[in-house]
């Protein structure tokens, strides 16, 4: 049984996961997301930001997963681009996922797992909006530590959701390192998670037979967990089964 391509967007080329005496701009991808796929039974194919011709590369892939960065440009959601803590923002990357989102939206076919920025990225393309600092509205910032990096909280899941399905929890504990978050939900979305602080921790499509955006980061914590490692097994699985009976997928 041939193994499905599950396409993964990568970095914009200054976003810096990468340092080099060499070279000063890179398309990269952080290993564990590579790592779930693979232990989920795909293979990984990174997708770059600029010149994609989805059109094409689309009936290539079997699931899509878009990825986590920096922040989406204020100005694709009518927000405050003065605001002094949105992070450097990258417009080839911007309008290359966001392009990929409202098409995968259209199609409405492919599997496809978005994972932070991947989440907000959805919900823009499909007319949202995010807040730009959770901080500006919420006294305690419990989605970082104190270093802005991954801190873990809980979150809870709607029991009807395909979620709940996937991963056989409603209370989950997750890794989450982002500063930004949905505000207004796109229409034809739904919210199926939040923390304790009201923060939207989940979208989901219904109607689409495998869509799942997520605000926290499922493969930093995926090699240990089960219930993490659960939301590649599942996407991986369902590219699987478009792969054998396109009708299916």
């Amino acid at each position: 049984m041939s193994k499905p391509f599950i396409g993964i967007t990568t970095g914009g080329r200054s976003e810096g996961y990468i340092r080099s005496r060499h070279y000063e701009e890179f398309f990269s991808v952080p290993a564990p997301y590579v790592d779930a796929v693979r232990r989920a039974g795909g293979i990984a194919l990174l997708l770059p930001p600029g010149g994609n011709a989805w059109e094409q590369l689309l009936p290539l892939l079997d699931g899509v997963i878009i990825t986590g960065g920096t922040d989406v440009d204020p100005a694709e959601y009518g927000g405050d681009r003065r605001n002094p803590h949105v992070l450097p923002v990258d417009g080839e990357r911007d309008q290359s996922e966001l392009t990929l989102a409202r098409q995968l939206l259209d199609e409405g076919v492919r599997p496809l797992l978005c994972i932070c920025r991947g989440l907000q990225v959805l919900n823009v393309a499909a007319g949202g909006t995010l807040h730009e600092h959770i901080p500006d509205i919420r006294d305690e910032d419990i989605h970082r530590n104190e270093a802005g990096l991954w801190a873990m909280q809980e979150v809870h899941v709607e029991a009807d959701s395909l979620i709940a399905e996937v991963m056989g929890l409603t209370t989950l504990h997750t890794s989450s390192g982002h500063h930004q978050a949905v505000k207004d939900v796109a229409a034809g979305l739904r919210v199926v998670a939040s923390a304790a602080d009201g923060i939207i921790e989940a979208l989901e499509q219904p109607g689409h037979p495998w869509l799942i955006a997520v605000q926290w980061h499922p493969e930093v914590t995926a090699a240990r967990d089960p219930s993490q490692q659960a939301l590649f097994d599942a996407l991986v699985a369902k590219a699987r089964q478009g792969k054998q009976d396109p009708v299916l997928c």
